[in-house]
């Protein structure tokens, strides 16, 4: 049984008591990087508390060869490594980029070792992918051709389903226009030559004067003072 199989099973059943999934184990040159996942979320308490329980198991089961190995728990992200049989029919109907090994006989059939296609079916053998470049009945593929595959993440969709800032042509309307920028600077100085009158005016005949102007505005950019904006309490 080799390091990658040895730790899968030592670890199975303690993610499984806290509820959360092994989505992968990869295990390399010292190295064992386990990747694990949680429906609706997993967050950083839950992921903690799996580092631990993880690193425990493995200690227990003395699953790394030589017990010397630096751990690595961590969640998928938005596109998953696809690598068992069950990963793959777990994403049947997804986008997913495979590489195919060299020298195998489906890299050899003509078509490009890398390739982005749709998921259209999976077994225990192999996966069937549909797309432009492939043929129109779909394309099979056994699982030992496969060298890597994960899933695509749909950025467009994302974003299309995402909330989105107002059209660019209805941002440029709500900016104020040269003119009204002209407007706004020529009431800011009237009002500030009426302060100074006041300011020189002897106190018995002194208005109090109480000016508010937003020159920022809301849309980064100033608003037009009307004189409505002047409060005057004799």
């Amino acid at each position: 049984m080799g390091t990658v199989e040895a730790v899968e099973r030592a670890i199975t059943p303690v993610l499984s008591s806290l509820e959360l999934e092994l989505v992968d184990v990869e295990a390399h040159g010292g190295q064992v990087k386990v990747t694990i996942d949680r429906s609706p979320s997993l967050d950083l308490d839950s992921l903690t508390k799996a580092t631990a329980a993880v690193s425990q198991a493995l200690d227990a089961a003395d699953a790394v060869p030589g017990g010397r190995y630096e751990l690595e728990v961590s969640s998928p992200g938005l596109e998953r490594r696809l690598r068992r049989p069950d990963h793959f029919q777990r994403f049947v109907g997804s986008a997913v980029a495979v590489v195919l090994k060299a020298g195998s006989a489906s890299a050899e059939a003509g078509a490009p070792r890398r390739f982005e296609a749709r998921l259209a079916g999976a077994d225990g053998a192999g996966i069937v992918v549909e797309g432009p470049d492939q043929p129109e009945d779909g394309r099979r593929i056994p699982y030992g051709d496969i060298d890597r595959a994960h899933t695509v993440f749909d950025w467009r969709a994302a974003l299309a389903s995402s909330p989105s800032s107002p059209p660019r042509s209805e941002r440029k309307a709500s900016r104020p226009t040269a003119a009204d920028r002209s407007r706004a600077a020529a009431a800011a100085r009237s009002r500030a030559a009426a302060a100074a009158r006041a300011a020189s005016a002897p106190p018995s005949s002194r208005p109090t004067t109480a000016a508010t102007a937003d020159l920022g505005g809301s849309q980064n950019g100033p608003k037009t003072i009307d004189d409505d904006d002047v409060t005057e309490t004799p």
